[in-house]
């Protein structure tokens, strides 16, 4: 949060020395906004400032990004008026059933707000959103709800046509080009990583680092998909670098682990290979990893290879032809070429525990301020309890939703005055719509600047907002103080309610979050054993991204503590990569190794479904071991190559099984 020194210096900057794109985002909120409000007079729709506000909420830097939040705004609203609808059509008349149905329709809301990502997660937001705006001011009036839904959805669908447009003709800064950008950066985090991972240097800042910005990247990819062919082609194209990324990573960390197992001659042998595979990685260079895969393979014909070397070399070519892979997969980003075999998109963890616990404290704050109003018959108490829903639909499913609050409910604490000076000393004495622009353009126009500072930019869009709301423009405008300082007043109470359930009922991850997340682990493993193999990689390795992120957070905020979640993370990441890779090495086989592929699979989905690994489950995978291995040597129909790897598989399933048991306290 930032300090109020920090947040003038940034104001300041933002103001007085703003950057081009920061000057051209500001003058196309000017535009479309100005746009949307002649046409809502001209229309004489309800209430226009709707369709101002509209514009200020889904505009964005990038076109992209501008078109797709205004997609799924549309959907939340269409959707969050029909339950409005039904809501009053049924609880009209009887208020208590009425908020106790609010109340549960904003909790479901949120809890998909937090089990979603990006413009889903804002289409649940703004269900909630649009049922606060509309149902709640038609409890004094019911007859009129189907108008009011009516012309929400007319006025707010007018600002997304026109912030669209806007962004779309003026100044386009298409999402597709910064894609491009943005994937080189991960390729080559990607490929860094991968070489750390071969040498066994700093493992988890390199991984954390890799896979933060293959699931950072993989958010911008939805808003690419909606600029036409050419950012569709990109987006699908992303989607295979991140899988050939992910995939890359999991060898890498293979060898890794074949290197430990080693004895010191043989350690030897290998060390200056993997070296040479790692400086290649590091380099980028597409020749000099076609140099060490010609010098590998040169290595694999020598005969009388210890097996244990065999495959720690055959792990290493396979790393440098996922390495090529790669390197094309980018090269597709970067010219929007086509791709086949494009992969469904990552997958996240989805901690349903956490979002139906957030769903419930949005439930139980939002009845708490309406008890609050029932109870006082403050007149302006209702909008007090539609700036709650409000509040609680935005920032409720987020990690830091007290933040968040406190940051809007400042915006609107600095929209108060800057609204009173401009509705009751200024606009009562001018006329016609330009001095209405020149009004409401001057304070709009330096916010605009200001959310070009992310440090700021929270506060910026509140005042946006919350200044239009209380100067609430029309045809025939309304100066009525007591009426403005009661609305004003109301909302700074929602709001301030809001925070401070946020701030009393916190939602933190503790220990028991961290235990969640290892068991979704082992269940996302067992699935592993039959999910789909060409969607495999990005459904598990987006997951485990995910949940590895959140439990280095644990071991962020207490380094000195043992973290044995951490390294149950690592050890569920390890397994699952071996799972994929058996299952790729024997994806041909048939006859009595198909039969033994799956029966083996089974047995170890079945032992991951059951508890966590424990000491006296350390040999429970050795039985289907041993015989997965007598039938893959007996089968004559396999290659050399392919036997040797998925044996190499097996026994690197068996290894980390044990030593995951091992490393786990005893079952009581």
């Amino acid at each position: 949060m930032p300090t109020f020194p920090r947040a003038l210096s940034d104001c300041f900057k933002a103001v007085f020395n703003p950057s081009t794109p920061a000057l051209q985002f500001a003058l196309k909120n000017m535009l479309g906004g100005g746009l949307a409000l002649y046409l809502a007079f001209f229309l004489d729709m309800q209430q226009p400032q709707w369709a101002l506000i509209t514009v200020f909420i889904v505009n964005q830097p990038l076109s992209g990004m501008v078109l797709s939040k205004s997609a799924y705004r549309l959907l939340g609203t269409v959707v969050g008026a029909v339950v409005s609808l039904g809501m009053i059509g049924l609880f009209g008349q009887t208020p208590w059933l009425f908020l106790p149905c609010m109340a549960l329709w904003l909790g479901v809301c949120t809890a998909g707000a937090s089990l979603y990502r990006n413009n889903a997660s804002y289409g649940f937001v703004l269900a909630g959103y649009t049922t606060a705006i509309v149902a709640l001011p038609s409890t004094a009036a019911p007859l009129n709800i189907f108008d009011q839904a009516q012309a929400r959805f007319f006025e707010i669908t007018l600002g997304i046509v026109c912030a669209s447009l806007v962004s779309t003709l003026l100044w386009p800064r298409r999402i597709e080009r910064q894609l491009a950008l943005q994937a080189r950066g991960v390729w080559q985090s990607g490929m860094t990583a991968a070489a750390s991972e071969l040498l066994g240097v700093d493992p988890r800042k390199g991984l954390l680092g890799a896979l933060g910005r293959i699931v950072s990247v993989d958010s911008q990819r939805d808003h690419a998909g909606f600029e036409g062919p050419s950012g569709r082609l990109r987006a699908q194209a992303l989607r295979v670098m991140n899988r050939d990324l992910l995939s890359l990573l999991r060898v890498s960390r293979g060898v890794a682990r074949l290197r430990l197992i080693l004895d010191q001659a043989s350690g030897e042998y290998v060390d200056p290979l993997i070296e040479g595979v790692a400086q290649a990685l590091a380099d980028g260079d597409e020749a000099a990893l076609d140099r060490q895969a010609l010098a590998l393979d040169e290595r694999l014909l020598v005969t009388g290879l210890d097996p244990q070397v065999r495959a720690c070399l055959m792990r290493m070519a396979l790393v440098l032809r996922l390495a090529t892979v790669a390197i094309q997969s980018l090269k597709a980003v970067e010219q929007g070429e086509p791709v086949s075999n494009v992969p469904g998109p990552l997958a996240w963890h989805r901690d349903i525990e956490q979002g139906v616990m957030s769903g419930l404290r949005s439930a139980l704050a939002f009845l708490a301020v309406t008890g609050f109003w029932v109870f006082t018959a403050w007149p302006a108490g209702l909008g007090a309890v539609s700036s709650c829903g409000v509040v609680l639909s935005l920032f409720a499913g987020r990690e830091a939703p007290a933040e968040a609050a406190l940051n809007f409910l400042k915006g609107i604490a600095l929209s108060v005055p800057v609204a009173a000076l401009v509705a009751f000393g200024l606009l009562p004495g001018w006329e016609g719509f330009p001095m209405l622009c020149l009004g409401l353009g001057v304070p709009l126009f330096i916010a605009s600047l200001c959310l070009s500072q992310p440090g700021i930019a929270a506060i910026a869009s509140a005042f946006c907002i919350f200044f239009v709301t209380n100067v609430a423009p029309a045809n025939v405008m309304s100066y009525d103080f007591d009426q403005f300082l009661n609305k004003a007043l109301a909302t700074l109470f929602g709001v301030g309610i809001s925070v401070a359930v946020f701030r009393l009922v916190t939602l933190g991850p503790g220990l028991r979050h961290y235990r969640r997340l290892v068991e979704a682990s082992l269940a996302d493993l067992s699935r592993l054993t039959q999910r789909p193999l060409e969607q495999a990689e990005g459904w598990f390795g987006g997951r485990m991204a995910d949940r590895l992120m959140r439990l280095a957070q644990l071991r962020t905020q207490q380094p000195d503590e043992p973290n044995p979640h951490w390294h149950n993370g690592l050890y569920g990441l390890d397994l699952g990569g071996e799972l994929l890779h058996l299952r790729g090495c024997l994806t041909e086989a048939s006859g009595p190794s198909a039969r033994e592929r799956d029966r083996y699979l089974h047995d170890v989905a079945h032992l991951l479904k059951q508890a966590p690994p424990t000491p006296d489950q350390v040999t429970r995978l050795d039985e289907p071991s041993v015989q997965l291995l007598k039938v893959l040597d007996a089968d004559t129909r396999m290659t050399t190559r392919r036997q040797e790897l998925a044996r190499v598989a097996v026994l690197q399933l068996q290894f980390l099984w044990r030593r995951w048991c091992h490393s786990c306290p005893p079952s009581r």
